[in-house]
């Protein structure tokens, strides 16, 4: 009994981690959204390259750590991990999108770049809620309630 209450423990605390994760770039996110929209509207294309580029390399450090941690012996810990990274890897491309709409050389090169930009945006709600899902799944698996 003790063992499954600590893999309970351990399922719910890897969960909590890998929220953090993602919740410490709220405040990064934000102000690199806002920081693009602006930059577009004023053509500084350059500069929407340089928030593109590190936001991505932000959002890569979470991946490596992530990939750093590891899963608890608890049910479903490696799927859910993997589920993880893959939405990290997700919101990275979004970024490598604006860092490469950034440094393109003429507006034709721009418009073929956000099309694929626009391409991961509309994937944007698949890609959560696959995260939620797993994260669900995980927390259902391991006896846990997930926080807001």
């Amino acid at each position: 009994m003790l063992t499954a209450c600590g893999s309970k423990k351990a399922a719910f605390q890897f969960s909590q981690d890998i929220v953090k994760k993602e919740r410490s770039l709220i405040t990064d996110i934000e102000k690199t959204e806002d920081a693009v929209e602006r930059y577009n509207a004023a053509e500084q294309f350059d500069s929407i390259a340089i928030v593109g580029e590190k936001m991505e390399s932000l959002i890569e450090e979470k991946v490596k750590e992530i990939k750093a941690m590891k899963a608890p012996k608890a049910k479903g810990a490696e799927e859910f991990k993997s589920a993880a990274l893959r939405y990290f890897e997700f919101m990275k491309s979004l970024y490598t999108g604006y860092k490469n709409y950034g440094k393109a050389p003429s507006a034709e090169e721009r418009d073929k770049v956000i099309q694929d930009v626009m391409k991961i945006v509309n994937d944007k709600d698949k890609a959560i809620k696959d995260m939620q899902t797993a994260q669900k799944k995980y927390a259902d698996d391991n006896n846990f309630k997930l926080e807001n």
